[in-house]
């Protein structure tokens, strides 16, 4: 009888309904490449869709005017109902800033246990729609499904120019590698102190909005992604994939929540890891990083931060706004380096 009583807000611990969560809950990069060939197609209007896949779907609605749209969801990382409405919301919404297009309209995409009491459900929507509402866009609707395990995220449209879109190619020889937020979501969130997840929950919580208005402030950039399920170098990847080029990380130069490095050299590992790994074995090299910042370079993100390839003038004066220089682009065969620094 306890297990059918209805559960006060007080007693919710999210992450106790759930076997993973957040953007490690996502398939691994291997299979979902492999059916998404499958589904490949041409469409008039099409920007960006399948061919190769991007953060976002980009469809030609006029000569000024294109839609950008993207969903994405999962169970919870977090405890508190509110956090977990506010970290989905900014992680469905980063697509579409990552694709340099401006929010307008979100959709609920829900699934909840019965037994969660409403006003659990009322503060990770009520979260989510303020998070919509300070990308510049509103939350119009959106559907509620049963489940025993508790899922929560957003299908977020946007605008943009058509000839403004940006994409994870492009990036050039010469080129800087910039990077809006700290990595380590993962791992702190699985091995961190309280205080060091409090910091982490913060920094998910923070909107890509003011990182794409300050990337699109200059020249363009000339490739763009954010990262998340598949880690700092599994995103990497697929730059350096679409660009035919090396993305050389500086170990060094890794922005780091709070107490993510001391977990890692712990051994704490979060499901997603051993996925991300297995998916770039042959396409990642490793020099001088050390075990636990190629933990945390493989670590699956939740709502990270914009990765872009600039030119090394912008990539000074996006230090300004925030980004950190975390390293370089070379000519090569497309593959990933995880070195010491810039002389390595």
């Amino acid at each position: 009888m306890a297990r059918e009583r209805m559960l006060r807000v007080s007693e919710v611990r999210l992450t106790e309904w759930t076997t993973c969560g957040g953007c490690a809950a996502k398939w691994g990069a291997a299979p979902l490449a492999s059916l998404l060939r499958d589904l490949e197609g041409a469409a008039t209007g099409l920007l960006v869709g399948l061919a190769p896949f991007d953060d976002a779907a980009v469809y030609r609605l006029s000569d000024e005017l294109a839609l950008v749209s993207t969903t994405d969801f999962f169970p919870p990382l977090v405890d508190d109902p509110a956090d977990f409405g506010a970290i989905a919301a900014a992680n469905a919404c980063s697509d579409v800033f990552a694709m340099g297009g401006a929010v307008v309209l979100a959709l609920n995409i829900s699934a909840f246990p019965e037994r969660l009491p409403a006003a659990a459900i009322a503060a990770i929507l009520g979260a989510a729609a303020q998070v919509v509402r300070d990308a510049g866009g509103i939350v119009a609707g959106g559907h509620t499904i049963r489940s025993e395990e508790p899922i929560f995220g957003l299908a977020v449209q946007g605008l943009i120019h058509p000839d403004r879109v940006w994409t994870k190619g492009g990036a050039r020889p010469g080129d800087r590698l910039v990077l809006s937020k700290p990595i380590g979501t993962g791992i702190v969130l699985a091995g961190g102190s309280d205080e060091e997840k409090a910091e982490a929950v913060i920094g998910m919580r923070v909107l890509n909005r003011a990182a794409a208005e300050a990337l699109g402030g200059g020249a363009a950039p000339h490739g763009v992604t954010d990262v998340t399920g598949f880690g700092l170098l599994g995103h990497c990847w697929e730059m350096a994939e679409r660009s035919s080029a090396v993305l050389r990380l500086w170990a060094g130069a890794l922005p780091l929540y709070r107490g993510a490095l001391a977990a890692a050299e712990r051994g704490v590992r979060t499901g997603g890891d051993a996925r991300n790994r297995a998916h770039l074995e042959g396409r990642v090299r490793v020099d001088g990083a050390g075990d636990a910042v190629e933990a945390l370079a493989y670590d699956p993100q939740t709502s990270g931060g914009l990765l872009a390839a600039v030119a090394p003038a912008e990539a000074a004066r996006l230090g300004a706004a925030g980004f950190v220089i975390v390293g370089e682009v070379l000519d090569g065969p497309a593959s990933v380096e995880l070195v010491a620094g810039p002389d390595a």
